[in-house]
């Protein structure tokens, strides 16, 4: 991405840039919850791209409709649209800077605008759908922003007061990665599976959230707690974490799960690590860690994470 201000002197509207131009050539892939993968690819440059998927209502559902209106309004912000289609179909343009009053009407923003009748079709569609499990990330799950303003950090004696880094509740993408096969092949990927419910469950039932071959029907289970903290309680004496047989345990980043013949590990990104407070290591890894304060009631956990 490159960006450009403008001349000393001009007037810009808070939050928004003068001259943006951003160039994206990306392969993108979403696994849909209950379905097959979702293939998109992202070109252009300046401040017109193109996003092309391979299903038209693969993110028009009611449970991202609030998700795909903040990225409407956020692009429409600095000035950068992004026209959706699929095949040769237009389906809709999201970052317009005002879109007609039907328009609105349908899709509850003034900056997106319907591209064709099958757009039409397909936001009508989908907001009579009763499925509302969403399948983009929920923008709140992002990392805080830096503490403003930067200035007292460059004086000679700063003070601020600490802060904590509790994240939304099941925030920093926690998910499983399940560890490469004995022979892998040069570019392979490693499959993975996130945590978004408050219980997922992991064997070879086929109810299971994770099922591998091999385990028992129900093997293990991962717990969301109150705590914001992710659990594994095993259902089979075949279950190891680290190395050692457990009846439950609590995953950190780069933990070892391991039932039966299958290794996957816990990953989640710092921020929302509560192993490591304040965002980070202070000190280094041999150096004190002060405690991090509880989650603030008002914040508390969530009952599901989808």
């Amino acid at each position: 991405m490159t960006t450009q201000l403008g001349q000393p002197g001009q007037l810009r509207q808070p939050g928004q840039l003068e001259h943006l131009d951003v160039r994206a050539d990306l392969d993108l892939e979403v696994e849909v919850p209950g379905g097959g993968p979702v293939r998109a690819t992202l070109r252009g440059s300046g401040r017109r791209l193109d996003l092309r998927v391979d299903s038209p209502a693969a993110f028009a559902g009611r449970g991202d409709a609030p998700t795909v209106r903040a990225i409407a309004d956020g692009l429409a912000r600095h000035g950068l649209t992004v026209r959706v289609s699929t095949g040769s179909t237009h389906l809709i343009t999201l970052g317009v800077a005002r879109s007609p009053w039907w328009h609105r009407r349908l899709t509850g923003s003034a900056h997106i605008r319907l591209g064709s009748a099958r757009g039409l079709w397909t936001s009508a569609r989908s907001r009579a759908r009763s499925v509302d499990e969403p399948v983009l990330p929920d923008l709140t799950l992002t990392p805080p922003g830096t503490t403003l303003p930067l200035l007292p950090t460059f004086l000679r004696r700063p003070y601020r007061r600490p802060t904590t880094t509790h994240a939304q509740a099941g925030g920093g993408d926690p998910r499983l990665v399940l560890a490469p096969g004995e022979h892998p092949w040069p570019g392979d990927r490693q499959p993975f599976f996130r945590l978004r419910r408050k219980v997922t469950s992991i064997g070879s039932g086929e109810h299971c959230d994770i099922r591998l071959p091999g385990l028992a029907e129900r093997h293990a289970e991962i717990v969301h707690d109150d705590r914001d903290e992710y659990v594994v309680v095993a259902h089979d004496p075949d279950t190891r974490v680290n190395g050692e047989r457990i009846g439950s345990a609590l995953l950190r980043t780069a933990t070892r799960l391991e039932v039966a013949g299958w290794t996957l590990t816990f990953s989640r990104q710092e921020h929302a690590d509560h192993g490591r407070p304040y965002g980070g290591r202070v000190g280094g890894e041999a150096g004190h860690q002060r405690s991090q304060p509880s989650r603030p009631a008002a914040r508390g956990p969530e009952s599901e994470i989808k």
